[in-house]
């Protein structure tokens, strides 16, 4: 197990798309913090102000961090198979559960770490414009920050398994970006329709939504004219989310093993 774990850092860490994926992530998601300082250092901050800045606007549908992560994710397995390396890998590698299991260790290990920075980094900029962070660690901000990390982590899940399903990059980042940011839109929006109301109870098991309401900071209100979507609470929407990513991650694992490479 070492040595695939030895063998992942190594690829990690050889490859200069992730230091331009984590260093993008990390320079936009910081850029909303600042941004933010500079608009309202005049203001008085509150606990809104804060959310908005740690978790680098993905709150408002942006998840630029999960995002460049989640592609992180994919070329984990997806670069393999693009480059004609899984084979090589097989035969140095050929236990193919531990090498599923090196890789997943090490993209979540750096994922977490690599959160957690970014939300030190834009709460040293809070602290830099406003000299406080209200209701850092109570309730509901402190509770939407971890569901903000564990957004993340399974975002990232999502795209790694992805990236073993379907054996390559390109079909895996168009169903990580489209999924999320068209189809589910879409849906939401036709679902306000009344003609098309059959829709609204779909609404609440679209998985990327319900991942986005680990995080938080209170209840959506749509307006009086919206229809009752009856969305699970907090962490009941994490489950379906989390239900989500393993489906993907086991359909990927079994087929994985079944194929030749």
């Amino acid at each position: 197990m070492l040595d695939a774990l030895r063998f992942e850092w190594t690829r990690l860490l050889t490859l200069r798309s992730t230091y331009w994926l984590i260093g993008t992530g990390l320079l936009v998601t910081t850029g909303v913090a600042v941004l933010l300082g500079v608009a309202g250092r005049n203001d008085p901050i509150n606990s809104e102000v804060v959310w908005i800045a740690l978790n680098g606007a993905a709150g408002f549908g942006l998840p630029f961090l999960a995002v460049f992560m989640a592609i992180i994710g994919i070329f984990a397995c997806g670069h393999e198979y693009r480059h004609g390396t899984i084979q090589p890998t097989l035969t140095s590698l050929p236990q193919r559960n531990r090498l599923i299991v090196a890789k997943l260790v090490v993209v979540l290990t750096t994922t977490l770490v690599v959160t957690l920075a970014q939300m030190a980094i834009n709460l040293g900029v809070v602290y830099v414009v406003w000299g406080e962070a209200p209701g850092l660690f109570e309730d509901p901000l402190g509770t939407s920050m971890i569901g903000y990390v564990l957004y993340v982590l399974l975002y990232v899940l999502v795209g790694f398994g992805l990236g073993l399903l379907f054996r390559g990059v390109p079909s895996a980042l168009v169903v990580i970006f489209l999924m999320p940011l068209i189809i589910e839109n879409m849906i939401f929006g036709l679902s306000t329709i009344p003609a098309l109301d059959w829709l609204v109870p779909v609404v609440k098991f679209l998985p990327f939504t319900d991942g986005a309401r680990m995080m938080e900071l209170a209840a959506p209100n749509f307006g009086p004219e919206a229809p009752d979507f009856d969305l699970f609470s907090r962490w009941a929407a994490g489950g379906v989310f989390a239900a989500f990513a393993a489906l993907i991650l086991t359909a990927a694992w079994v087929l994985f093993k079944k194929r030749d490479a």
